[in-house]
């Protein structure tokens, strides 16, 4: 019987079936790591007390009173509250100021645009720790600490990463439409209303949603601005680390962290459901804003 020699055709066609194979496993591997804290987290929490540290992935005992009890021991609803409202005017203010400072940018030509844009950029180079201290400060004089301005007032300024987002989303729409609007008789302000921001819908989502769940997990600027206030207005994470305080036996409290881990993980499912309806919007906007240079 004779035997067929494999040709290089096939042989190239078996070593990329089998990278195919080594590729899907690792896949397969790093999503079980990115995955293990969620599926940690979600055992925790259907834990009692004295089993949350235990490691095991199934519980040795199901409590899911937890998902009760929880309203009951913690003022969650208002820590969500609060967290929902102060993301949502920090993501809308940045997201409209810094599109009308990137609008300008992308459309008017004027002396020193670029060197102007430099300094705009320039500002992302300065760590948060640096005007720490300033801004506080700053909100100091106002009168403002212990409210929520201080946790989205500076947004009504535009972040500098944004308005390099949205002026590379805008430098990609044709200038004859802009043209065109000008000598029908359209204001400046009615071609960014009417013109570029229907068609940036996707990079202001981008904008929207970054801001966001920045905002949503800003645990630095709650503990400074708010603490030393009612426990009712703390945001989501501030109000986490305060349980974790509240149920610490050094503290004197009687270790129910499983609350804790129910508490984390109801303010981690938002986050979870917007950038899923949101992720045709996140390709969309990440791919074209970068079509311009």
């Amino acid at each position: 019987m004779a035997t067929t020699t494999p040709t290089p055709r096939t042989a190239r066609a078996r070593r990329w079936t089998t990278g195919q194979v080594v590729l899907f496993l690792l896949l397969i591997g790093f999503t079980a790591l990115f995955l293990y804290p969620l599926v940690w987290l979600v055992s925790a929490s259907l834990k009692p007390s004295g089993q949350v540290f235990d490691n095991a992935l199934i519980p040795h005992t199901w409590r899911f009173g937890n998902y009760v009890e929880v309203w009951d021991q913690l003022p969650l609803l208002h820590w969500i509250f609060n967290s929902v409202s102060i993301a949502f005017l920090a993501a809308a203010l940045v997201a409209v100021s810094s599109s009308v400072v990137a609008f300008g940018f992308a459309y008017f030509r004027f002396p020193g645009r670029n060197l102007l844009f430099g300094l705009v950029l320039a500002t992302m180079m300065l760590p948060a720790s640096v005007t720490m201290i300033p801004t506080y400060l700053i909100w100091k004089q106002t009168g403002l600490l212990g409210t929520w301005v201080p946790l989205f007032g500076a947004n009504l300024f535009g972040s500098g990463f944004y308005i390099f987002l949205q002026r590379q989303f805008f430098l990609g729409l044709p200038r004859e439409l802009f043209e065109a609007a000008r000598i029908d008789g359209a204001s400046y302000w009615q071609l960014f209303r009417r013109i570029a921001m229907p068609l940036s819908i996707p990079s202001f989502i981008i904008v929207f949603l970054f801001e966001f769940q920045a905002s949503w997990n800003n645990f630095q600027a709650a503990l400074i601005y708010l603490n030393g206030g009612s426990v009712e207005s703390f945001t989501a994470p501030l109000g986490i680390a305060y349980a974790m305080t509240k149920y610490s036996p050094t503290a004197g409290g009687h270790a129910d962290y499983q609350y804790v881990m129910v508490a984390a993980l109801i303010v981690t499912l938002p986050m979870l459901l917007l950038f899923s309806g949101g992720q045709r919007y996140f390709i969309e906007g990440v791919a074209t804003a970068g079509r311009k240079g």
